[in-house]
């Protein structure tokens, strides 16, 4: 089973840059397995190393297309990489797949990552992106690995080489020992209360007042305008349509959506925060003009990730985006590329 945490390599060449995949047949769970993109910028040699991306609310694996490849051809040497784009369940293209089953939870999302990383057989990645509540699905997903919730098949690589009587080095090639990282993008991290509402939930109720099909994306792009929406949001989510027949309807379940809202704002994450696992590079966006950060937060993020931790702990480190909202890869993609680029070309 160490064995497995080596660095997969994928030795088949693919003339296509985008993949877009699900689980193959022969590898069929009782569990749903989430769909998911594979993104190469060049394959003139396998990858060496795996960025995994996790879309928030109401989005899709789809969304964020444009950014992995701009990161990746960013990257001195893009031919190493893959971005592996993932659906949550009740979005994109997971929400069409049986097997998911309620609770909508952060629990079972981030379960859903482990079971789709053992069904394919890979290595734990070496960099997982989370965006929103997807930052907070990323979180789950580590502090459950890091517990063992999942067995051997989805441990930390820093935990594996301490259990296992196989050396498995997670190094460069002058033997250095690397740090995984995990990327929050402007993610709430700690208890929302009920009377504080995020831009996304209003649009969430909004969508529950809108008919279940749309004559057309333009429809809703205006409807959503003439409700006071910014046009970029209003775009946005015309994004998230697909086609039905004659029209339109969402790419997402609304209500397994809501739970998994729900969920969100009732799970802090501040305690993994304090104490992160050995190995693990924790970075934080924060989007300059987010409304997701009070004065209090900030300060108590900006404490974290300034403390001296010892050998058995990992890392915290604070980034401010500025000029951007919630939307960072949309708002300041460029800027976004400066902070996030040069961290992971030193893994």
């Amino acid at each position: 089973m160490a064995a497995s945490l080596l660095r997969k390599k994928s030795g088949i060449f693919n003339p296509l840059l985008t993949r877009f995949l699900n689980s193959p047949p022969g590898r069929r769970r009782s569990f749903g397995t989430l769909a998911f993109d594979e993104i190469r910028v060049s394959t003139e040699r396998p990858y060496d190393h795996t960025a995994l991306i996790v879309h928030g609310l109401l989005g899709s694996a789809r969304n964020w297309r444009s950014f992995s490849r701009n990161l990746l051809s960013t990257i001195p040497n893009p031919s190493a990489w893959r971005a592996v784009l993932v659906d949550l369940r009740n979005h994109g293209r997971s929400a069409e797949i049986e097997g998911f089953d309620p609770p909508h939870d952060l629990t079972n999302a981030a379960k859903d990552l482990a079971n789709l990383v053992e069904s394919q057989g890979w290595a734990w990645p070496d960099v997982v992106i989370g965006h929103s509540m997807g930052g907070k699905v990323a979180l789950q997903y580590v502090e459950s690995c890091a517990r063992g919730d999942y067995g051997e098949s989805a441990l930390l690589p820093k935990q594996m080489n301490q259990n296992s009587k196989v050396h498995v080095c997670n190094c460069d090639s002058s033997g250095n020992s690397l740090n995984e990282q995990l990327w929050v993008l402007d993610s709430f991290l700690g208890v929302k209360e009920p009377e504080d509402e995020e831009e996304v939930e209003n649009v969430l109720r909004t969508l529950r007042s809108v008919p279940p099909t749309v004559p057309s994306r333009k429809w809703l792009v205006n409807h959503l305008l003439g409700l006071g929406f910014s046009k970029s949001l209003s775009e946005w989510i015309g994004s998230n349509l697909k086609k039905s027949g004659d029209h339109m309807t969402w790419a997402f379940n609304l209500d397994g959506a809501a739970e998994m809202l729900k969920s969100y704002r009732e799970k802090s994450y501040w305690p993994l925060l304090e104490h992160p696992p050995k190995g693990m590079e924790i970075d934080i966006v924060r989007a300059e003009e987010s409304d997701r950060w009070d004065p209090a937060t900030i300060q108590r993020l900006e404490s974290l990730a300034t403390l001296e931790r010892g050998p058995s702990e990992g890392n915290v480190t604070a980034h401010l985006l500025p000029k951007s909202g919630h939307w960072v890869h949309v708002d300041n993609p460029k800027g976004l590329l400066e902070i996030m680029a040069p961290k992971i070309d030193a893994i």
